[in-house]
């Protein structure tokens, strides 16, 4: 069935434009509507195409009728609609990106419009994900590994309880940041309480399995860090069907400039950021660093941001073959038709896969540029082995940049980023990735090693439960 997208615009640009001629579309097109809510001022679309053509989807706004603007009447409703969001979506960019955030919180979103803002996207993900499901039909795989899933979700529920409570409440979180024109590009921001002296940032992108990452996934991994003087900046990106992965490159990119250019205004020192990435998002994160440095090693390549920003990369969990990866995923229940559908087909498996591109002589000074590279992995990683991070290491080493890989014995896909900090107490992962970041500095050090026991979030019996039954 061919796309359609129908536009319901803003009414006041609609009254004003009585020449303009709304399409109109079969009354037996299913149809998708998002749209705005209450107070805010209206767009909407309706969207009635098969999960392949849906690129690009429209989110809410987030400014009131108040702050509408006048747009020229056009000759058809699609430039209407076109020429509106656009204009929009740099006001809204311009408005919400620093100077609502500003240290007396007057500009900040009310509470109930950044529980309206997640329950929208949470619904559109979910809806993005059964239309994934009805493509590849529910198989058995799929089945088992849902209901694991609610399992140790079930399991973990008190602990998701507590970070939940503190993202939305806690004065330390800076939520939706928007950092780009497309939708999903807004970012968390975790500070310390303590706001003394410039902080190192960390920013990181999260895992999904590249179909339901979110930005809110990292918020115990940036609770945990701010309260030993790290900034945390946990930036959203597009997942599949919504966008590809050129796409999900793309806007990890930008989230990280926006973080390069504009952190010191939130008390971050732009001499000490580091990139990381878990799982799916650590895939994400080097690919965006390795094309940045191919980018800087080009000639005359615009960039919005520099590698030599970034002290270090850390990648937790993640692949960077994706040759080795592809039969893997397919035995797990990523089946191959759709895992290449992620990754826009064959023929950019290679492009998409660090691993194979820094052993390419032709990039041999843009991979001179990256970063030390140091990579965590669990042994009884399921989901992505962890040879991935082993072989990923020795070959960086090979072609010159400093890279050493981590393994943890035991310990699983979700270990290191959930059951081990819900544990409480302290933890060697988290230990090595603070004790890095504040290397040299002797007084974060010093604080480091007085730094009272984490608390235990959930207990000890239903976190092994829920290692047991991960189905990750």
């Amino acid at each position: 069935m061919k796309s359609q997208i129908l536009p319901l615009s803003d009414p006041s640009l609609i009254s004003s434009s009585s020449s303009s001629t709304m399409p109109t579309t079969s009354a037996t097109a299913g149809t998708m509507l998002l749209g705005s809510e209450d107070d805010l001022s209206a767009t909407r679309l309706l969207i009635s195409s098969p999960f392949e053509d849906e690129k690009s989807l429209e989110v809410k706004p987030f400014l009131s009728r108040a702050l509408s603007y006048n747009s020229t009447t056009t000759t058809t409703a699609t430039t209407i609609k076109t020429n509106w969001y656009q204009k929009r979506r740099r006001r809204i960019a311009s408005d919400t990106s620093l100077s609502s955030f500003s240290g007396n919180g007057d500009g900040r979103q009310s509470f109930r419009q950044d529980v309206g803002h997640a329950a929208s996207e949470t619904y559109l993900i979910t809806r993005l994900s059964f239309k994934l499901l009805r493509y590849l039909g529910v198989g058995y795989r799929w089945i088992t590994r849902f209901l694991a899933l609610g399992c140790y979700s079930f399991l973990l529920f008190p602990g998701f309880i507590q970070v939940g409570y503190y993202y939305f409440f806690s004065s330390q979180v800076r939520r939706g940041i928007v950092y780009g024109d497309q939708p999903r590009n807004r970012l968390d921001l975790y500070l310390p309480k303590n706001s003394d002296g410039l902080k190192p940032v960390i920013a990181f992108v999260t895992g999904g399995a590249w179909i339901i990452g979110y930005k809110a996934w990292g918020s115990l991994l940036g609770q945990q860090l701010s309260e030993r003087d790290i900034i945390v900046a946990c930036i959203d990106y597009r997942n599949f069907p919504q966008g590809t992965m050129s796409d999900m490159v793309n806007d990890a990119s930008q989230g990280i400039s926006f973080v390069c250019n504009n952190i010191a205004e939130y008390g971050g020192d732009p001499n000490r950021i580091y990139l990381m990435g878990q799982s799916a998002g650590a895939h994400i994160a080097a690919c965006a660093l390795l094309e940045q440095a191919i980018k800087e090693s080009g000639e005359g390549e615009a960039t919005t941001w520099s590698v030599s920003q970034i002290k270090a990369y850390f990648g937790l969990s993640g692949g960077y073959n994706l040759f080795n990866l592809v039969d893997h995923f397919h035995s797990r229940g990523l089946y191959r038709s759709i895992f290449l559908s992620i990754m826009e087909g064959e023929q950019s498996l290679r492009r998409f896969s660090p691993e194979v591109m820094v052993q390419d002589p032709n990039i041999r000074n843009a991979v001179s540029l990256l970063p030390p590279i140091i990579l965590f992995h669990g042994v009884a990683d399921y989901s992505i082995p962890s040879d991935a991070s082993k072989t990923f290491a020795d070959t960086l080493q090979r072609v010159g940049v400093k890279a050493e890989s981590i393994l943890f014995e035991g310990k699983t896909h979700t270990d290191l980023f959930l059951q081990d900090p819900m544990r409480g107490g302290k933890d060697e992962m988290f230990e090595d990735l603070v004790a890095i970041i504040h290397a040299g500095d002797l007084e974060a050090l010093a604080k480091d090693a007085m730094a009272p026991p984490r608390k235990r979030l959930v207990p000890e019996f239903m976190l092994k439960l829920a290692h047991n039954v991960s189905p990750f």
